[in-house]
């Protein structure tokens, strides 16, 4: 997270603290509807029903409806959503002044947005999960849960140490998991580097080698969901070579682990001779979409997907020069890839029956937005719509919902965005809950009836 992303964090943080009722209002009565419809639009093949309201600000689909489940919550990072409606979104405060907390949500009238509130904890950073009757907490260090029943907004058990000892501080700190059909509890260890170059602040730094750091980091690790007591151990890993994958989550058909996940950065800056061109460095490399199997190994911090090549290659630091490939053989290569340095923060393979057939078993990618793009556009900060079948990519991606940081492409700059997707889950309705951590949002996307 960047120092501006934190400077506007502290400033939303005394809101986030005291929610009430008001603060999950909007402030936008034009998007106070819920899959009402008064108008219909010609898409060119089919006439369906136009949303009221605004669509709280997003581009979408037509047919897709969009409204603001709760706002100015925090900065809101990954959401599950329980069967009976009860929303959890982890609030991340980055920092032991302001360590964050769970926001539980409830709509007790069936209008799409939140009127009770509760925290939960105190302490927040990006995962947060339901399963077998608990709620999962990402605490850095540490996954916890606490028991809760089926209609309990607040969970009524207490605190329980799932796994401790986790790597936790500098590097990627953000610990989001996902529950395999057996009880697995995966967890992803981001990285310490961008490359596991040698320290020191140099222009073309060499990389270690072996990464060492690839013991502890860099991977995810598998435990056990339904024990407490657990510490994490270089014998928990469950694959390797994965740089970060915050967008972690369990097909729920065939159970198979799927990541995209964050590529290296700042190619063209470290190695300028090699990378001249600040094109490459905007493209390159890839975010990846991969599935994940006991043992695997993705290449990093030896390998990068090269979007030119659309092969993995082996990094400068390792002697490449963004063609050769002799350090990733035998590492595995995406399913597909999207654009470089777009942030992926959460998957989901969406089942539901709200939104219209043509996105069941597909898969949504949240992306935060880029940095490193200059002095080309940044771009990201949507969530994109991947088709899938049989565990493969059926087709190109397309951009799903956009808009959200207010911004035209020429402008825009991290610091400067209104809202940036984070948080993907999908309620027993079927309706698709995003969330934002620039500006405290939490949307809820239905469909017209006569857009399904």
């Amino acid at each position: 997270m960047h120092s501006a992303d934190r400077r506007f964090i502290a400033g939303i943080l005394s809101a986030a603290s005291a929610i009430t009722l008001a603060a999950c209002g909007s402030n936008e009565p034009s998007s106070t509807g819920v899959d009402t419809t008064t108008n219909t639009v010609d898409t060119g093949n089919t006439r369906v029903a136009e949303c009221t309201g605004d669509n709280a600000g997003l581009t979408l689909p037509a047919g897709i409806c969009a409204t603001i489940f709760a706002d100015s919550v925090g900065p809101a990072r990954h959401v599950a959503v329980a069967s009976n409606g009860d929303v959890y979104v982890a609030i991340d405060q980055s920092g032991p002044a302001s360590p964050g907390f769970v926001l539980a949500l409830r709509d007790t009238n069936g209008d799409g947005r939140a009127d009770i509130t509760a925290r939960i904890g105190n302490v927040g950073n990006t995962g947060v999960g339901l399963y077998n009757g608990y709620l999962y907490v990402d605490e850095g260090a540490r996954i916890v849960r606490y028991r809760r029943g089926d209609t309990e907004l607040t969970p009524s058990g207490p605190r329980e140490v799932v796994v401790d000892g986790m790597p936790f501080g500098a590097g990627h700190r953000s610990r989001p998991f996902a529950f395999g059909n057996d009880g697995s509890l995966y967890v992803d260890v981001g990285s310490f580097s961008n490359s596991c170059e040698r320290q020191g602040g140099i222009n073309e730094p060499p990389g270690s080698d072996p990464c060492t750091e690839l013991n502890t980091r860099g991977g995810i690790w598998r435990f056990d969901a339904n024990r407490t007591g657990q510490s994490f151990s270089p014998d928990a890993r469950f694959a390797s070579g994965i740089r970060n994958a915050i967008a972690l989550t369990v097909h729920p058909g065939d159970g198979a682990l799927y990541a995209v996940q964050h590529g290296r950065d700042q190619l063209r800056r470290l190695w300028p001779t090699l990378f001249p061109s600040p094109q490459y460095q905007a493209a390159n490399p890839g975010e990846e979409l991969i599935q994940v199997s006991q043992g695997d190994d993705f290449g990093w911090p030896y390998c990068y997907y090269g979007t030119d090549v659309k092969t993995l290659v082996t990094a400068p630091e390792y002697g490449g020069d963004g063609k050769k490939t002799d350090r990733c053989a035998g590492k595995r290569g995406p399913v597909t890839a999207f654009p470089g340095h777009w942030a992926p923060m959460s998957l989901l393979f969406y089942t539901g029956s709200m939104l219209p057939a043509r996105y069941r078993d597909g898969a949504f990618v949240a992306f935060h937005g880029s940095w490193d793009r200059s002095p080309e556009p940044q771009a990201g900060y949507n969530v994109v719509f991947q088709p899938m079948a049989n565990g493969q990519a059926s087709g190109q991606y397309e951009v799903f919902a956009d808009g959200f940081a207010g911004l035209p492409a020429t402008e825009l700059q991290p610091d400067e965005a209104k809202h940036r997707p984070v948080g993907l889950a999908q309620g027993s309705d079927g309706a698709l809950y995003i969330t934002d951590d620039a500006g405290g949002r939490v949307y809820r996307l239905t469909t017209t009836r006569s857009g399904q």
